[in-house]
């Protein structure tokens, strides 16, 4: 983890985002939203949260933990698949997670041009204003 002065803070932010990333993948879908022009939107969405979260955590950790930080959002992705497959009212399908993993190689590349490590510089920012 980066030399964050409220790295708890910014831990249980991160695993606020995480639970209620995972939560929203598991509740029944809302009524009428399962119309033709949603069901592709599916991977897009798995793709766009999964390049946030990355880009959440990457303000966190150093370049050199990248991989790691790669690696778990792809096992919480296929956790959400796991969870997604015991219940009835929701499909676990491959190709969500191969969504979450273009998700993540976005997000990767997003931090790698320099956005990684933003809550160091949010941190100094607030510092220099106080």
């Amino acid at each position: 983890m980066l030399p964050l002065r409220h790295a708890r803070r910014w831990q249980v932010a991160g695993i606020t985002v995480l639970f209620a990333v995972l939560t929203a993948t598991l509740v029944p879908a809302i009524p009428g939203m399962r119309h033709a022009h949603f069901l592709h939107s599916d991977k897009l969405w798995h793709g766009v949260t999964f390049m946030i979260l990355t880009v959440w955590f990457a303000g966190q950790y150093s370049r050199r933990s990248y991989w790691r930080l790669a690696v778990g959002l792809l096992a919480f992705g296929a956790l959400i698949e796991i969870c997604q497959r015991m219940l009835s009212y929701r499909s676990a399908e491959m190709m969500d997670l191969v969504a979450d993993a273009v998700g993540i190689l976005a997000g990767l590349l997003i931090a790698c041009a320099g956005v990684g490590g933003w809550s160091l510089r949010v941190e100094q920012w607030i510092t220099a204003r106080e």
